[in-house]
């Protein structure tokens, strides 16, 4: 077998089967797993295509297919440690099931959610799956006819498949935790309404206010911004009002650490003069003192499960739409406390 490999180019499929004594389509099913070969043939091609340098020409069969072993996942923000660990959690779905994952990041915008859009239909991938941030996204794949999964939020529940947590009922718990360490002013950080996560997320907390008679002063909750800068200044002023809650809610972990960093830039000890609590657990909150009690979702697992789902419609085996929703739970670690007058 020559395993010389010509560096100027890229080796041929009709090279691989030469080189292992095999037909071209053959060679072809042997690596692309499709049709019926002879394991030890299907070796033998496998390691000629090694030695050679052979890679798969994926657009070319995609192509002549009219479809791939492509899955597009696009996510709102790689820096935020729950997208990061949501397309580590797809991306080892995609690989067990012998599908190439193309990620993308729309930075929470929509029409840099538009162009993604675009370039999965223009990669044809066989489907997607996302945390979209408009009803975009379902709408226009939907016109190319790719499946699409909507992952951590919605917005077309009638149309397609989604995986979620329950983040009303996991906001609603939170609060109370808070109230049964005797919080009455307890502020709620928001970055958003406008997606079923914020919005879900604020009803909790205003159902579990409710629950135990309180009335939902609007003045604490607090919208700010989208990242840590923002929202350390919308917690800064929030901290420094005459009547400052006893204790914060963040509704995600980057609101979470502008609440922290605020606190601290303030002087403010937590949990003996304030209570905080977040949704979305990172890395970061186990390694301050106290540790940041969190709401934890396994993001990964809400990555896996979305790729399995749209996998699942692939194949033919999930015809309607469905949702599956991912357990939360809450993980103690010190920054909560009985509630104290500043």
């Amino acid at each position: 077998m020559n395993t010389h490999s010509n560096t100027l180019r890229r080796a041929t499929i009709k090279e691989v089967a030469e080189a292992a004594g095999v037909s071209r389509s053959t060679a072809s099913r042997a690596l692309s797993g499709t049709g019926y070969v002879a394991e030890n043939v299907r070796s033998r091609v496998r390691q000629a295509a090694k030695e050679l340098g052979y890679v798969v020409d994926a657009t070319a069969r995609s192509l002549k297919q009219q479809s791939s072993r492509l899955i597009g996942v696009l996510v709102s923000d790689l820096r935020n440690a729950f997208y990061s660990a949501f397309a580590a959690g797809a991306a080892h779905a995609c690989r067990s099931e012998g599908y190439t994952m193309v990620l993308l990041d729309d930075r929470g915008h929509g029409d840099e959610e538009t162009s993604a859009a675009e370039t999965f239909v223009a990669l044809r991938v066989a489907g997607v799956v996302g945390t979209p941030v408009s009803a975009t996204l379902s709408e226009y794949l939907g016109r190319h006819r790719i499946p699409l999964v909507e992952a951590d939020r919605r917005f077309s529940e009638a149309s397609v498949s989604a995986v979620v947590v329950d983040n009303r009922a996991a906001a609603r718990a939170t609060t109370e935790h808070l109230l049964a360490l005797g919080h009455r002013r307890i502020a709620l950080l928001l970055d958003e309404t406008a997606w079923t996560t914020g919005r879900e997320r604020a009803a909790g907390y205003a159902d579990a206010l409710r629950a135990a008679g309180h009335d939902v002063d609007p003045t604490l909750t607090v919208p700010t911004g989208w990242d840590v800068d923002a929202a350390s200044a919308a917690s800064r002023t929030l901290l420094q009002r005459d009547d400052a809650p006893t204790a914060v809610f963040a509704a995600n972990n980057l609101l979470a650490e502008g609440a922290w960093r605020a606190a601290a830039d303030l002087g403010i000890s937590i949990p003996d003069q304030l209570s905080l609590v977040a949704f979305d657990d990172a890395p970061w909150m186990s390694m301050v003192k106290p540790g940041i009690t969190a709401v934890s979702q396994d993001a990964e697992a809400v990555g896996a499960a979305a790729v399995a789902s749209l996998i699942a419609e692939l194949r033919g085996t999930q015809r309607a739409p469905r949702t599956v929703t991912i357990p939360t739970r809450m993980i103690h670690r010190g920054s909560t406390a009985i509630a104290t007058r500043r």
